[in-house]
């Protein structure tokens, strides 16, 4: 199977896939509300803003096994978004990145090698996935920073380059 092909559900509910993102950049992220992490939300949506219109979206998976740092409904959780950080980007439903019970999406992103080499489980909230439309992917362990310089390599290698102003 493909990894656009993997069956997803938004936080409302509503069946999606990577497929419906095709010809964008996604950043695939495990997102948690009650983590030191957690303030990674407003850079997320900085690169939303700043990248949407030129093919790119973040997208957030809500995750609660790390510590339990993810214990709200899915209302709680896009309330807490919209109004703590002003998220624009899709959330999807709650997901786990680890285990035997792992998602799909993660089951296939977990064999991605970060940069020192390394591929196996995510290690803790906010663990990012540049894909391209091609189907590269690109991994970022939880400690480096959405704005981080080569995050910001990989999401901007991907995309058209951008109208001269």
């Amino acid at each position: 199977m493909e990894i656009r092909d993997i069956e997803l559900t938004t936080i409302d509910g509503a069946p999606t896939s990577l497929a419906d993102y095709a010809d964008k950049v996604v950043l695939v992220v495990n997102v948690a509300s009650k983590c030191g992490l957690t303030p990674q939300y407003e850079k997320l949506e900085q690169l939303q803003k700043e990248y949407e219109d030129r093919g790119f979206t973040v997208l957030g998976f809500p995750c609660n096994q790390f510590l339990g740092q993810e214990p709200g409904s899915t209302d709680e959780i896009k309330e807490f978004c919209s109004t703590t950080y002003g998220v624009t980007f899709p959330l999807m439903d709650k997901v786990k990145v680890n285990g035997r019970d792992k998602h799909p999406l993660y089951a296939e992103l977990t064999q991605v090698k970060d940069e020192n080499g390394k591929a196996g489980k995510v290690k803790w909230n906010f663990e990012k996935f540049v894909i391209t439309p091609q189907g590269q992917v690109s991994r970022f362990r939880p400690q480096t920073q959405p704005d981080a310089p080569e995050v910001i390599a990989a999401i901007e290698s991907a995309l058209p380059k951008a109208a001269a102003a």
